[in-house]
């Protein structure tokens, strides 16, 4: 039972561990005015990632599904990325980090919905939204919704 326990332990460390390093490649930025200043600069769109990184089912798994694969990375390239992250465990971010991304949320993520994807143009309008991710994990919606930011830019 004990080495039951400790392979069920370890697994779960190396899931976490892997999931963590997932997004690695992506250059995810926390301050949406740098992301402004950069969009503006590089003529790209702002993405903000609504995530509740340490309790939201659905995040983890749209993580997993659609942003840590190549093909996103790719698109990627193309796009400001912001990471808006509403943990429940205090370690995670910073409190200040934390009012700041309250104050996004009350801005931007009004329903608050999570998974939550909203695009902006470089002066902080709202330029497109797709909220939620389903069981089924059919990321379909979300790679239109990205290609039609990136097309209508």
């Amino acid at each position: 039972m004990k080495n039951l326990i400790l392979l069920f332990a370890l697994t779960l460390i190396f899931n976490v561990s892997a999931q963590e390093e997932d997004m690695s490649n992506l250059n995810w930025l926390t301050d949406l005015e740098e992301a402004k200043l950069i969009s503006l600069k590089e003529k790209k769109p702002i993405l903000l990632y609504f995530t509740g990184s340490d309790w939201c089912a659905p995040c983890k798994m749209l993580k997993q599904d659609f942003f840590s694969t190549p093909k996103f990375e790719e698109k990627a390239e193309k796009m400001v990325l912001v990471m808006v992250d509403i943990p429940r465990r205090l370690d995670i971010i910073s409190p200040e980090q934390k009012k700041i991304n309250m104050d996004l949320v009350r801005k931007y993520n009004k329903n608050g919905s999570y998974p939550n994807l909203v695009a902006l143009n470089a002066k902080g309008k709202v330029i497109g939204e797709i909220s939620g991710y389903t069981f089924l994990r059919e990321t379909d919606r979300h790679y239109a919704f990205v290609d039609s930011v990136l097309e209508n830019y």
